[in-house]
């Protein structure tokens, strides 16, 4: 199709198929809209195919194979000399769990009439897109548009990634053999994600952060448990630490860094990973002959209704300003859909809770200690650590606690945060709670199941009220 031919007219245009591209377009389906889905590389978005799936893939993989020598002390014996990691049949299997989830997103929205197109999109004017795909060039004519289109790697202008030995988050997650030696600039999530896998695979990991310590985002006492356990691992954490320059010498990485501590220090290893945060998917979309405004950093503004300046274009995900966590980017994409068929619907709730899945994992919904005191509240803390729980002195994952930030006046639920095993799984019932505005009582008087990990929510919530049973109470 030539431009200026006769458009394909849609009631909307999604582009981009990851976690919130493709929920607004079913969601649109399943409300009778007619929606075009246009993704230019595979369904699922970075997500799915080189993120949070084939990532968390990894790192469950790593942490089975560190448990197995540790397996002795419950009375289970192996060859430890026999034990061995093959990445290139862990990529195998991985290859297989995003081809079935892959599938599994195509196989739903074309049985909610999403109309799939693969190809570059391009806004044409405020009300046309133009898609170039294999060989050919299709218009589309829409009503409303929702731009979906995630975010990459943020590379700094002196490093150059070249896939081989300095890495980004996605070719670290495509090598066949694990290094010998990994540096990774930067401490924050995916950072110390990756470098604690790679560290229990056999990998000598060592980390560089610029901030005075690892995860600076997040509470210190949290982020002490990971601290100890990298340091367990044989990681090498080097904060407070700026790296000046990277280069190659004989297939070696060579790393110039500098910190107060320190001073200039020369670092070698096998392979660099670059974990520095991540940046907008915003350019070449012809945002400009929307009409649709972005700001300084490349992120659209939206309202909490994700439109944009233009009221029937929308934005949702790692493209708008905020934390580039796919849930978040679901919860948008279903709140557009929802205002374009016109339900009551808006992105108006505070509680968005984060994962880390870091030795031990670390979850947290609502406010953090610090938080809630900076805003003027009178704080209690109740905490309960894992320690005195059955269920993980029964499966040897002890380290770690919960705790529960509450408002001392009216007892409300200001926050939930916990560091430990199965952390991921566990923060849901935190994240229920605030936003049915739980009081610390409601937490403490309803039961949890025995012997079960949930049991350190009752316990804690019982501690901030000073009669714990398993801990002896402040």
């Amino acid at each position: 199709m030539v431009v200026g031919e006769i458009a394909v007219e849609t009631d909307v245009v999604v582009i981009g198929g990851g976690p919130g591209g493709y929920a607004a377009a079913i969601r649109l389906g399943q409300l009778g809209q007619s929606v075009v889905l246009i993704e230019e590389d595979k369904l699922g978005g970075v997500c799915l195919n080189r993120g949070c799936i084939p990532s968390k893939a990894l790192i469950h993989s790593a942490g089975e194979f560190h448990k197995l020598p540790q397996l002795g002390k419950m009375g289970i014996r192996m060859t430890t000399e026999n034990l061995s990691f093959l990445m290139g049949e862990w990529q195998e299997w991985k290859r297989g769990i995003v081809t079935q989830l892959n599938k599994g997103i195509e196989h739903l929205c074309k049985e909610n009439g999403v109309t799939l197109v693969k190809g570059k999109a391009t806004f044409l004017s405020d009300d046309r897109i133009g898609v170039e795909t294999e060989g050919d060039f299709e218009t589309y004519k829409f009503q409303h548009a929702i731009i979906a289109t995630g975010s990459r790697p943020f590379i700094p202008p002196f490093i150059k990634i070249d896939h081989t030995h300095i890495l980004d988050s996605t070719s670290i997650l495509q090598l066949e053999q694990v290094p010998e030696s990994l540096s990774i600039i930067g401490g924050g999530y995916i950072g110390m994600e990756l470098g604690m896998a790679f560290a229990k695979l056999g990998c000598k990991v060592t980390i560089l952060e610029m901030a005075d310590r690892i995860l600076p985002q997040v509470s210190a006492d949290l982020v002490r448990e990971v601290t100890r356990s990298a340091k367990k691992l044989g990681m090498v954490l080097k904060t407070s630490t700026k790296v000046d320059n990277v280069s190659l010498d004989n297939d070696r990485a060579i790393l110039h860094v500098s910190s107060k501590q320190s001073g200039q220090e020369t670092l070698q290893c096998e392979k660099v990973l670059v974990a520095i945060g991540r940046a907008p998917n915003s350019k070449g979309l012809g945002l400009e002959q929307a009409g649709v405004q972005v700001n300084e950093q490349g992120y659209i503004p939206v309202d909490d209704t994700c439109r944009t300046n233009r009221s029937h274009i929308y934005a949702i995900g790692d493209v708008t300003p905020g934390p580039a966590l796919a849930h978040r980017a679901s919860k948008q994409g279903i709140v557009a859909a929802e205002v374009i068929s016109g339900l009551s619907s808006a992105y108006d709730s505070p509680f968005l809770p984060y994962v880390i899945f870091t030795e031990p994992q670390i979850a947290g919904v609502g406010f953090s200690k610090e938080e809630a005191e900076q805003r003027g509240f009178e704080v209690k803390r109740g905490q309960f650590p894992y320690r005195a729980n059955g269920r993980a002195l029964a499966t040897a994952e002890v380290e770690g606690f919960a705790e529960v930030i509450v408002d001392a006046n009216t007892h409300l639920l200001l926050g939930l945060h916990l560091v430990g095993a199965d952390a991921s799984n566990m923060i849901g019932e935190g994240v229920l709670a605030l936003e049915l505005s739980a009081r610390v009582e409601d937490l403490a008087l309803t039961m949890h199941p025995h012997p079960t990990l949930s049991e350190v929510w009752l316990e804690a919530a019982e501690a901030a009220l000073g009669h714990a049973i398993h801990i002896v109470n402040k």
